[in-house]
């Protein structure tokens, strides 16, 4: 049931009435466990450090059982300091049992300042995907501290404050966000190509400035109409993208509130970006509505993608014309020289790629010498040899990764280890695939033979050594 009797001054906070039975907040096998899943894959974490030692565990029984629990969901904006205000005056109206915040445990861990030092998995990170899942989480946070900071506050600054109020109150916080790396992975799994070079291009320009932020009036940003209208005009550009980033999220977090209010007895209140409040409203007033949500907690299965199609057609070039020569009848000395050609070329380019990334001397001799084979091999990429070779000398640390949020210039970028070893990576693999084609042109040019002969010829023998010919 909702409450529709607030003022004007709480009208981004809703409040809801749950009794719902089939679980309390701890299982009963585990009391005293940090986590629970009562009927559902999706989890709760509960930060048991914020819990009062005497304070009798929620949901295990009460005097009043008939009581239903209360959800009161605030709406925010996570650069405003309003924003702030109104967390720190709900939870402090409120007085709720239990604080829900729109983080996962890395995300927390994060903000609360827990995450060491420690040195970055490049191999990981230079597997096909992963370079993008980092570039797309810095960009992201790069463009939100931008903001945050035109704005005069801490980027998540109303987490923070919700979590310490919590914390000073006795309540139990709760993490009821998807993990972040699971979003990332499937927003960029969902998005079709061009879906992905247009948020790229959005990305890069707000990094760069284009647009700015000083015209933005803050009061309108946590206005749900607001938001809604933003909201649904990014689904018409990269609708796959809003379907991962909101909808999927909405039916998570939404599935672990009233999993939360279980039982009856509980007063909560629950901080979530503006973007969420309308998907979360809707679900909490009619809870029998929220979709399965086991698809939406797991990492998606990889796909053959167009980018790897696209790989998969520049090998074929590269091997149907070695093929062909050989197939024509070409003399071996001009196979030589057609391979030396192939070699110089895509070397040259692959390691000019890492010379305009400032690569190690080590990593530049390293696109160089492997770009020829890589070229002829889809599971491989010059790229990732040479920002191997870099890391080696860089080690990229989370350090750096953090850093890269509050990067102001191209100098400053080009510093960063972290950065350094995805350029290096990024521009020899696409010295090497400009090579690919470069070369197979001049190997043509040089050896005179003429394509569409060359191509006869070796379709001709092909078939003459099967015997049909």
């Amino acid at each position: 049931m909702k409450h529709d009797n607030l003022s004007d001054s709480q009208e981004n906070i809703s409040v809801y009435d749950y009794n719902t039975t089939g679980g309390n907040l701890y299982s009963e096998e585990n009391p005293g466990n940090s986590s629970f899943s009562n009927s559902g894959p999706t989890e709760i974490e509960v930060i048991k450090e914020f819990i009062e030692p005497e304070k009798p565990s929620l949901g295990s029984g009460s005097e009043d059982t008939e009581k239903p629990s209360e959800i009161i969901l605030v709406g925010t904006a996570h650069v405003s300091e309003k924003s702030v205000r109104e967390v720190n005056a709900a939870i402090e109206r409120e007085k709720p049992d239990i604080v829900a915040v729109e983080l996962c445990r890395p995300r927390y861990e994060a903000i609360k300042g827990n995450v060491k030092n420690a040195d970055i998995p490049v191999k990981e990170l230079l597997k096909e995907g992963k370079v993008y899942f980092y570039l797309v989480h810095m960009l992201l946070a790069h463009i939100q501290k931008k903001f945050a900071d035109d704005m005069g506050v801490q980027p998540g600054a109303e987490m923070i404050s919700a979590i310490e109020a919590a914390e000073a109150s006795g309540a139990q916080v709760l993490l009821i966000d998807r993990d972040v790396q699971i979003t990332l992975q499937r927003f960029w799994s969902k998005m079709g190509f061009i879906e992905k070079m247009k948020m790229l291009a959005g990305l890069i320009a707000a990094v760069l400035g284009i647009g700015g932020t000083k015209d933005i009036d803050m009061d309108t940003i946590t206005n749900q109409d607001m938001v809604s209208m933003l909201v649904e005009e990014f689904r018409d550009s990269s609708p796959n993208a809003v379907k991962v980033l909101i909808d999927e999220r909405d039916a998570y977090m939404a599935n672990n509130l009233v999993r939360a209010a279980a039982g009856g007895n509980k007063k909560i209140v629950a901080v979530v970006g503006a973007g969420h409040r309308a998907g979360i409203q809707h679900y909490l007033e009619n809870p029998k509505t929220i979709p399965q949500v086991s698809y939406s907690a797991e990492a998606p299965k990889k796909r053959f993608s167009i980018m790897k199609l696209f790989g998969v057609v520049v090998v074929a070039i590269a091997l149907g014309t070695f093929g062909l020569l050989i197939l024509s009848g070409v003399p071996l000395k001009t196979l030589g020289i057609a391979f030396a050609w192939w070699f110089i070329i895509n070397g040259v380019l692959s390691a000019a790629g890492a010379i305009i990334a400032r690569g190690h001397p080590y990593s530049v001799l390293t696109a160089f010498s492997v770009a020829w084979l890589t070229s002829l091999n889809p599971m491989m990429a010059a790229g990732w040899f040479a920002g191997l070779t870099e890391a080696k000398y860089r080690s990229p640390t989370t350090d750096d990764f953090k850093e890269l949020v509050e990067i102001e210039t191209t100098e400053d970028m080009m510093k960063n280890n972290l950065f350094r070893v995805v350029m290096v990576a990024a521009l020899a693999n696409l010295g090497s695939m400009i090579g690919t084609f470069i070369g197979v042109y001049v190997m043509l040019q040089v050896t005179g033979i003429d394509p569409q002969e060359l191509i006869r010829n070796g379709v001709s023998a092909g078939l003459a050594a099967i015997g049909m010919g």
